[in-house]
């Protein structure tokens, strides 16, 4: 990153799924997201009513991070991804991500989340609590 250039938080409701595809196989986030079915990723994307991306202030600046959520924009949002590319990352665009999704959600809606067990500290060091009484059904694929 070029030492004068800034990081852009955006929303980006039409992200591409080639980005977005490209991201999450940087981040890691690959090996648990369906990025070889293009349909699903198109609708992943599609069904989300927030998604928030990073990038560098320099035009056509490739995608850092994106951060994808749903919420009815009154009570909650759930926070489905956080992704940041590998070379991005230690740069604080996770934590961008999310203080760009509590400033456009505002003090009233509250966010959360199911942690991947190795970002588990970063979730904490950035004040998220810790909820013991979440559920899940999993998916059967």
């Amino acid at each position: 990153m070029a030492p004068t250039s800034k990081i852009l938080y955006a929303s980006e409701p039409t992200l591409d799924v080639a980005e977005f595809r490209r991201v999450l196989v940087e981040s890691g986030l690959g090996e648990t997201r369906p990025v070889d079915d293009e349909k699903r990723l198109k609708a992943m994307l599609g069904n989300a009513n927030l998604v928030l991306t990073a990038r560098l202030d320099i035009g056509g600046s490739p995608l850092l991070g994106v951060a994808r959520g749903v919420t009815d924009f009154s009570w909650v949002c759930y926070i489905s991804e956080i992704a940041v590319s590998a070379s991005a990352q230690g740069l604080g665009i996770g934590k961008g991500l999310m203080d760009e999704a509590r400033r456009l959600l505002g003090t009233s809606v509250a966010i959360s989340l199911i942690s991947m067990p190795e970002a588990v500290g970063f979730y904490e060091r950035i004040g998220m609590k810790r909820m013991p009484d979440a559920f899940w059904f999993s998916r059967k694929r």
